[in-house]
């Protein structure tokens, strides 16, 4: 992977840069992260009868909860769409650069897919190894009332966690730390790193699990400068978890 040193006044400006993409996305979900773990240590109840609720209702009334789902999907988008501005006012053609564009869609499909499978069966029995240690707590992947717009939201929640990390935390961080003249094993360190900080909340096992996640989605995107493969396996992974949480009876997740 060809690396493009900066001078110091650039490298400034760019450290400047990274450090406000992330504190206006995943690097302030993070910081957040951290002091709900400190939270939930600290409470009465042990965290292993702990719930954190990633899809809630936000309002009883139901079209007002669907605004309010579909804004927040809107808006997290956002900080996406900057990276990319940025990249592309440096060096041009960002979505070729980044992997983004729609030039291999059978190819990205199926490493997407490839990928999901390789890390959610893994994942699931790490889940159920942290929860009969009690270092996570019980997640509880989708709250919202049964309507018609409830799969659909829960769908396009899982694109947009899928965008939004794989872009930032993959694609644009790595480009930058690598700009920056961060070595390749500083570079992955700190995506992985950065994917399990955010996921803290939860509990130390979705920590760890995304770390391992965050170091085999470094390695693929080092080796093939492609990020919507990832975005594809995310995207698979999240709508596997939601949607299946809200359409599967609850007994069938009492072994986790």
């Amino acid at each position: 992977m060809t690396v493009d040193l900066v001078g110091p006044a650039s490298r400034k400006t760019l450290r400047a840069e990274v450090l406000l993409v992330l504190g206006v996305s995943l690097g302030q979900s993070a910081v957040y992260a951290i002091v709900a773990i400190i939270a939930r240590l600290t409470a009465e109840q042990p965290l292993g009868q702990q719930t954190a609720t990633l899809n809630a209702s936000q309002s009883s009334r139901p079209w007002l909860d669907l605004t309010y789902q579909l804004l927040k999907i809107i808006f997290a988008l956002v900080p996406v769409l900057l990276a990319v501005h940025l990249i592309n006012r440096d060096r041009g053609d960002a979505r070729g650069k980044l992997g983004l564009d729609a030039r291999r869609p059978g190819g990205d499909l199926a490493w997407g897919t490839a990928l999901a499978a390789a890390i959610g069966l893994p994942g699931l029995a790490l889940f159920w190894a942290a929860a009969q240690l009690g270092i996570n707590a019980t997640v509880v992947p989708a709250r919202l009332p049964d309507l018609w717009w409830t799969v659909p939201v829960l769908i396009l929640a899982a694109a947009q966690n899928a965008i939004l990390e794989e872009v930032i935390v993959v694609g644009y961080l790595m480009t930058r730390l690598r700009e920056l003249g961060w070595r390749v094993g500083a570079v992955i360190a700190a995506s992985a790193v950065l994917r399990g900080t955010y996921h803290l909340y939860q509990g130390f096992g979705a920590f760890i699990g995304n770390v391992v996640m965050g170091v085999v989605f470094s390695l693929f995107f080092l080796r093939t400068r492609r990020v919507l493969p990832l975005v594809v396996a995310h995207t698979l992974l999240d709508v596997v978890a939601f949607v299946g949480y809200a359409l599967l009876p609850r007994e069938w997740f009492d072994w986790l």
